[in-house]
């Protein structure tokens, strides 16, 4: 109370003073206004009720709501190290930024990286390295259920909505994606005029809302997806289960944000809430999932059609290869999202403590498909912070046959990584609808941008192969990965670290690590019961 009754009369004396000044001398007057709005300031903080700091400390409390906002701006500029920010450190950023303007992304001096710290990886390379292939190699997508077959480009746009990202971004995704051939992921939020403009390869991706092929009522429309998966600029179909950020959460598009525009490309009414459930309507068990998979096929006449989902249950993901055993069928392809991944914006606690890291839930579906005997009609893509040449080849070891990514894509038509993506108001024009904002993002510039950046990581990832004396991605495996397992002299490479199965070992047998998840796997129920429900 004696701090409180302390401030308020300082700025009673404030008032006084100011009112003084008005009275005796004109030569204050300028100095009154701010003196008078300093002691309105204040007088509003010791009277409100919504601020505990702004009641104790008026007016000068203020700084702290200052200094916050600007906080991630210092944290970015002035304190983190170049290897050490989150979720992208800085050398990361300018490799992206410089691959993207077609300047060398090279360093002097050496690494900076503590290559003693536990968890520290290398590729290993060869006495004797191989030359570079002249072209690019790509990936086959299509099983023997598929009869128009996609191939698949090493590096490619990973799934954003337009809606998530502006309209000139998204138009200079898909220009990038035309010039340099390569496939460009259109996110949940529907087939857009801006994805389909440029002509550039897409993968057409649905999600729970199914937006673009949607019934009155919110359910999946086959006529409306029969229609529009015909376009010739759709190579691929994917069928969203989750994401790596939010697994199992659905989503809430507030009506104010359904303008004619989104309403039309999403297939919803103009202005009305449109909620997105965390599960599928058109399935409830792996076995339904795959009869869906194939008739979504069907209807797409034969293009690729796959799914996407971030790992959690080894059990389920076992079931769901059952299933497609029991069934004859199979998706084309499996994209991993790992839980690192990135999203306009998502629960905390989603984002931190949900779903596998990319690594094991690549390495999980990579083993259970090889284990079942599937692995060579499924090809597996790989999304979750690759960004560099080096994230490429990795996954690859790991067992992905191409990889995806997001950020890294937006960093090259112009994100600084302000995170500002859920407020409207991204500074660079990429995460917003506000037409002010988006105007700044040049879709000339930024389209070239995407397409340098996509080829320059592909040639460094063909330039690591071939140090690694590897010519073609299939070369490669677990063993030429290593990783520092202890602080100690303690390298082991991939094929250590992880259990790796055989082709068809797990209807043949199961190994030990193995076995207890293989019988608890139903390919008509996703739930497991039982002690397994410990181990899943």
């Amino acid at each position: 109370m004696k701090r409180f009754g302390a401030v308020a009369l300082l700025v009673l004396c404030a008032a006084a003073g100011t009112a003084a000044a008005l009275l005796l001398s004109p030569w204050w007057w300028p100095a009154a206004v701010p003196l008078a709005a300093a002691a309105l300031v204040g007088l509003y903080d010791l009277t409100q009720r919504r601020h505990s700091v702004l009641r104790n400390y008026p007016v000068i409390g203020h700084a702290r709501f200052l200094l916050e906002a600007v906080r991630p701006e210092l944290q970015q500029y002035f304190v983190e190290r170049s290897f050490d920010g989150r979720p992208y450190d800085r050398d990361t950023r300018s490799i992206v930024y410089e691959r993207a303007k077609g300047v060398d992304a090279e360093e002097p001096f050496g690494s900076e990286r503590d290559m003693y710290a536990r968890g520290y990886e290398f590729l290993v390379p060869s006495m004797h390295p191989a030359d570079v292939p002249a072209t690019p190699p790509r990936v086959r997508v299509g099983g023997p259920d598929c009869t128009r077959p996609y191939d698949m480009a090493l590096l490619n746009v990973s799934a954003m909505s337009f809606g998530s990202l502006s309209a000139n971004a998204v138009l200079a995704l898909n220009t990038g994606a035309a010039r340099g051939g390569f496939a460009h992921d259109t996110g949940e939020g529907g087939l857009s005029e801006y994805h389909l403009r440029p002509g550039g390869d897409l993968i057409w991706e649905i999600g729970t809302g199914y937006f673009g092929c949607r019934t009155e009522d919110g359910g999946f429309d086959p006529e409306q997806f029969r229609e529009k998966a015909a376009h010739p600029a759709v190579k691929c179909v994917s069928l969203k289960l989750s994401q790596g950020a939010k697994p199992g959460i659905g989503g809430v598009l507030p009506g104010g944000k359904v303008n004619a525009e989104i309403a039309r490309v999403r297939g919803v009414p103009q202005g009305r809430t449109v909620v997105s459930p965390p599960y599928h309507r058109v399935f409830s068990t792996p076995r339904e999932l795959v009869r869906f998979l194939a008739r979504m096929r069907e209807l797409a006449d034969g293009k690729p059609v796959g799914v996407k989902l971030c790992p959690g249950s080894r059990v389920q993901f076992l079931a769901l290869c059952k299933a497609m055993l029991a069934e004859g069928t199979a998706p084309d392809f499996v994209v991993v999202d790992g839980a690192e991944g990135g999203t306009g914006a998502a629960p905390l606690e989603f984002a931190d403590h949900l779903g596998m890291p990319l690594t094991e839930g690549l390495v999980t579906v990579h083993n259970a498909l090889v284990g079942a005997g599937l692995r060579d009609r499924v090809r597996i893509g790989a999304s979750g912070k690759v960004a560099t040449g080096s994230d490429i080849v990795k996954r690859l070891a790991m067992g992905a046959d191409w990889t995806n990514a997001a950020r890294a894509m937006m960093f090259a038509v112009g994100c600084i990584q302000a995170q500002r993506c859920h407020t409207n108001r991204c500074p660079t024009g990429v995460t917003t609808q506000d037409p002010r904002r988006a105007r700044s993002l040049v879709v000339a510039d930024k389209s070239e941008r995407v397409h340098r950046f996509q080829e320059a990581t592909v040639a460094s990832a063909l330039q690591i192969m071939a140090a690694m004396g590897v010519t073609d991605p299939a070369e490669l495996g677990p063993h030429l990965l290593r990783r520092r397992a202890t602080d100690a002299d303690d390298f082991r490479s991939y094929a250590e670290l992880y259990e790796w199965l055989t082709p068809g070992e797990l209807t043949a047998g199961p190994p030990q690590g193995w076995a207890a998840d293989w019988a608890a796997a139903d390919p008509d129920t996703f739930r497991y019961t039982g002690s397994s429900a410990k181990r899943a």
